[in-house]
């Protein structure tokens, strides 16, 4: 095939492509058109169900067979691994958070008022310690979210994997900021 040809059916089948989404924008907005007007004249308006909670307990969408497996499941709380790892990952980033929270309001106090050299060298140990803690934390959770990401059967749900340095600068830019703001009070 030669370029020039090639180049004229490109050029054809996108004149084609454009006819077709010219055609389907219309229509999206004449339905939006009509929607709108339906809504004017108050069509939607005592509709059967209105104001009452959309019953979302059975899915439309799973097939008839495996709805009693998954009520028996669903009513003994059962989820799949990935799941339930996923909520330990949520539960994990929280805690490392309120972790994160209180040694920041323990600087707070820490710093509000002049400490002896031995206070101040438990506190640097204390931080060290703190730090080094929080490190393994956010290794634990990358590896959770490995897992995560290995076990689930949707890639769109797949998860980031931290990045640990840039999550450790953060804890210590708080920790920083919060001695800052102690000193200066």
């Amino acid at each position: 095939m030669s370029e020039k040809s090639l180049e004229e059916e490109i050029m054809i089948k996108a004149q084609e492509n454009r006819k077709l989404a010219r055609y389907m924008s219309s229509t999206q907005d004449l339905v939006e058109e009509q929607i709108r007007k339906a809504r004017e004249k108050g069509a939607f308006d005592n509709l059967e169900g209105y104001g009452k909670p959309v019953n979302l307990y059975e899915n439309p969408y799973e097939p008839p067979e495996m709805r009693m497996a998954n009520k028996i499941l669903k009513d003994n709380d059962f989820a799949p691994f990935w799941i339930k790892l996923g909520q330990e990952i949520d539960s994990d980033l929280e805690k490392l958070k309120q972790d994160v929270d209180w040694f920041v309001r323990y600087i707070g106090v820490f710093w509000a008022e002049k400490r002896s050299a031995a206070a101040m060298q438990h506190y640097e140990k204390k931080q060290a310690n703190f730090l080094y803690e929080k490190e393994l934390t956010l290794n634990k959770i990358n590896k959770k979210i490995l897992d995560y990401n290995l076990q689930c059967p949707f890639f769109r749900m797949s998860r980031g994997s931290l990045v640990i340095e840039e999550e450790m600068q953060k804890i210590v830019a708080a920790i920083e900021k919060a001695k800052e703001e102690a000193l200066n009070q």
